[in-house]
């Protein structure tokens, strides 16, 4: 019986270089929501109240840079069109 010898210099051929690639970049994947899910138990959350009251606050400030913006931009608005008139 033929026995074949095997060369340990040999290069892998493409498909077990992709398959590899392939299996460690669902590795990795994983690993990265493993390690959020790690991160997120760390993390001390706010009461009901205390979050209620900082969406009260953002939505308070995002209203008034809606007012904020709007009145530049009519002031814009109207300093354009006197120039144009002009």
């Amino acid at each position: 019986m033929t026995e074949k010898k095997v060369e340990k210099n040999t290069k892998p051929n493409f498909f077990k270089k992709f398959a590899t690639g392939f299996v460690n970049f669902f590795k990795k994947i994983g690993n990265a929501f493993k390690n959020m899910w790690h991160e997120l138990k760390k993390v001390t959350w706010p009461s009901k109240e205390k979050l209620l009251h900082y969406t009260a606050i953002v939505l308070l400030f995002m209203v008034f840079m809606i007012v904020v913006i709007g009145l530049i931009d009519f002031g814009a608005t109207q300093l354009v069109n006197l120039i144009m008139k002009l």
